[in-house]
């Protein structure tokens, strides 16, 4: 079997995104990238990624650089797998990491190669006729709890309204982040207050500082320790995503989780998240951090340093399935990621939409990812 064609296809939203004050809910990502790849068996792979999608196509759609076999560094990555076997996933992930080092290395192009490493794992899960958790080694679990992932809003009083209404929806754990908070310390304690009151204490709640807002690390341990007393089970994303030393101290003075690594890339990038960071939660994307072929050895490195990873998952039901493989397959797992963004590019891209139930979701048991994409979705937001 033999790859025939790579395609990343952009695709545009109704409405733009939206993190405000004010904001009930986010709308969803406005483009997103979502890569095709083709076999000659007629068997494909999809993945979406949350990127500059427009970009991410240039990598993939770029030229060959070199006829010179061995010289491939500035190549795009459909050249690079053109006429290979789509089973062989880690030989190909170096090899597009590598044909695509003097332009790539971090960013958008190993968000690119990550899009299509999980299209690969997808097109062998069809081929073997096994859902991807298998092939990574195993599954510890048959679903995951789910927290609802939303944006923090703008008075106490519309926290516990927005509380209960993911309580009413069978949730047990919710995150807030960005939307209004960061802008105000004391406004802060109070939102935060307010969703623990809603929450009770028999619930999660996880909370995303947003590192838009710049923090030194003594601040970052001033907003931790200020919203301590509400037991929130982590804090992500307090400083800059390179702040690896920032990172340690903050994790070294506080009791909460302290957790990042949605940004982080590759597993030496994640060895300086543990090494360097000290923090207490991974949080890999997979169409950020290199795919499941990366992904797999974080969640080794993790196990071997006592960390616990819990994917970032806030795209489509595309990544959301895949996170969910992720998680079957690692001994302990405690979350799975859902947005609760109803936007037409969150919701609509597979014909059989991940469901919650009593706060879990279950594990795709499909072959591949397990879910099927809708093709006339993809027409119908599809920009070129």
């Amino acid at each position: 079997m033999k790859i025939t064609n790579v395609e990343l296809f952009v695709l545009k939203s109704e409405g733009l995104y939206n993190s405000t004050a004010t904001s009930e809910e986010p709308l969803g990502p406005t483009y997103m990238g979502l890569v095709k790849v083709s076999t000659d068996a007629g068997i494909a792979g999809y993945s979406d990624m949350e990127t500059c999608a427009s970009v991410a196509k240039a990598c993939v759609d770029a030229p060959r650089w070199s006829e010179e076999e061995g010289m491939e560094c500035f190549d795009g990555l459909t050249t690079l797998l053109i006429g290979q076997n789509p089973l062989e996933v880690e030989r190909l992930w170096y090899r597009m990491y590598r044909g695509s080092i003097y332009y790539g290395r971090r960013g958008v192009a190993i968000q690119a190669i990550s899009a299509i490493d999980i299209a690969l794992w997808d097109i062998c899960g069809k081929v073997y006729r096994q859902p991807i958790h298998i092939l990574l080694g195993g599954k510890w679990r048959d679903r995951v709890r789910a927290y609802a992932s939303t944006l923090f809003r703008a008075t106490p009083e519309a926290m516990r309204e927005s509380v209960k209404q993911y309580l009413d929806e069978g949730f047990t754990a919710v995150k807030f982040g960005w939307g209004g908070f960061g802008k105000n310390p004391r406004s802060d304690v109070k939102l935060v207050e307010a969703a623990r009151h809603a929450l009770g204490d028999d619930n999660d709640l996880l909370v995303d500082t947003g590192w838009f807002v710049e923090r030194t690390p003594k601040e970052a341990i001033q907003v931790v320790k200020s919203i301590e007393a509400f037991q929130p089970f982590l804090v992500e994303e307090l400083l800059n995503p390179e702040d690896y030393e920032g990172y340690r101290r903050v994790a070294e003075a506080v009791d909460t989780r302290i957790a990042c690594g949605e940004q982080e890339a590759t597993e030496w990038g994640f060895q300086q998240l543990i090494e360097r960071g000290g923090v207490d939660v991974l949080q890999p994307d997979l169409t950020r951090c290199g795919g499941f072929t990366v992904a797999r050895k974080i969640v080794h490195m993790a196990e071997r340093a006592n960390r616990l990873v819990v994917p970032h998952s806030w795209s489509s039901d595309l990544l959301t399935a895949a996170s969910l493989h992720l998680t079957a397959f690692q001994r302990r797992a405690e979350f799975v990621e859902f947005s609760t963004s109803q936007g037409p590019l969150s919701r609509g891209l597979v014909r059989n939409p991940l469901k919650l139930e009593d706060g879990f979701l279950r594990v795709p048991e499909g072959p591949g990812l397990g879910v099927e994409v809708d093709e006339a979705a993809i027409a119908r937001y599809r920009t070129h």
